[in-house]
């Protein structure tokens, strides 16, 4: 467990997370922060909070900004808006298709960086040339693309939330269309289209819940049984968890969890659940199970048979056949139960009075456990 903040260098930009060291910062309070090229001046979205996960390597905040530091953060910023202004005025006069997007300047080496879109190269040598000369400083101009122009413009997205690409997303990695499909989306541009004009970074790193969701849910038209009745599969909705199901009765379509429809999930609850068959036996300690509506059979009481012993005094013996569960002296129900051999009479031990022997019943192969159900399984 240890400590984290937040904080943007720009009003609504991107977080960068940092380790507190010794202070305590406020919302709004201004502090330094460790940069390639020195401290930089940020201002504090997240106030120091403890976390649950241990984070490494994160950079160590260099504490509160001192008036040096914001004259000199001020200057920078009043510097950063005069070359955006000249260079914007210097490719009007150019001609040259070419949009400012944002202007960085390093005021220890007087360097500064223009980052510009175009729909294709552009020749921009005299431009330099021109824009050195006014700004009395070394000029650095650079293209982007379409993606990186939104994440350094920020804005807002078609959910009505800020663009993931501005906030949080470090990377961008590629999205295909068949994304979309997957998530049952109209392949329309003007749908799945983020603010850059390309696919929305969401469809990516919500994909893999799309298809989770898909490997367990039962698909359109499937038919299943709802807890107001049987029906069909009409459509999913992945971020409720839910399916859609229009009951064949009435014709009335509701939402149901997608656990409450998922076959393997209620043959689960059927077998483990509440529903046991327990509710259907009458199950005494140490005897086998005898079914609540019939009587008792001859030599089965219904009270607990003490250990040791079976029907009559005799030796207790694995029973098995198709009269449900397997019971054994002194052992609960669906207990593995353990035979000598295969002889007919021999009484039963316990599988840890034979070396290396395990549980088995009368005409079963060695070492294969029974089970209460009478079946075998491999474990």
């Amino acid at each position: 467990m240890g400590m984290i903040m937040a904080v943007s260098f720009t009003r609504y930009g991107r977080l960068y997370y940092l380790d507190p060291g010794g202070i305590s910062p406020r919302v709004g309070d201004k502090v330094l922060v460790p940069t390639e090229y020195g401290p930089e001046v940020a201002e504090c979205v997240w106030p120091p909070q403890y976390v649950s996960e241990d984070i490494e390597g994160l950079p160590v905040c260099q504490g509160f900004a001192t008036e040096e530091h914001l004259a000199r953060d001020e200057a920078n910023r009043r510097r950063r808006a005069e070359a955006k202004s000249v260079s914007r005025r210097l490719i009007k006069r150019h001609g040259l298709p070419m949009k400012v997007v944002a202007v960085d300047y390093l005021d220890a080496e007087n360097v500064f960086t223009v980052y510009f879109s175009a729909p294709h190269r552009v020749d921009f040598r005299a431009l330099v040339r021109d824009l050195a000369r006014n700004l009395r400083a070394r000029v650095e101009l650079r293209q982007i693309g379409p993606r990186d122009e939104a994440r350094l413009q920020g804005g807002i997205g078609p959910c009505g939330r800020e663009l993931c690409c501005a906030t949080f997303l470090k990377d961008f990695e590629p999205v295909w269309v068949r994304m979309a499909k997957d998530q049952d989306l109209p392949v329309n541009p003007l749908r799945i289209a983020g603010a850059c004009g390309r696919l929305m970074c969401c469809l990516k790193y919500e994909h893999p819940l799309y298809q989770e969701f898909r490997e367990s849910a039962p698909p359109v038209g499937a038919a299943v049984d709802t807890p107001e009745g049987p029906g069909t599969v009409v459509g999913h909705n992945v971020p409720t968890d839910s399916v859609v199901v229009r009951l064949d009765q009435s014709g009335r379509r509701c939402v149901c969890p997608r656990a409450s429809v998922c076959a393997s999930r209620k043959e689960y609850e059927a077998r483990y659940g509440e529903a046991e068959p327990a509710e259907a036996m009458s199950v005494p300690r140490n005897g086998p199970a005898v079914p609540r509506d019939e009587p008792p059979a001859a030599g089965h009481p219904e009270g607990p048979v003490p250990a040791g012993s079976g029907p009559a005094g005799e030796p207790a013996t694995a029973r098995s056949g198709h009269d449900g569960v397997l019971a054994a002296a002194g052992g609960e129900r669906n207990e593995p139960v353990a035979a000598v051999g295969d002889r007919p009479g021999e009484p039963a031990t316990a599988a840890s009075d034979r070396p290396g022997g395990s549980a088995r019943a009368p005409g079963d192969q060695a070492g294969e456990p029974v089970e209460a159900d009478g079946e075998r399984h491999d474990r």
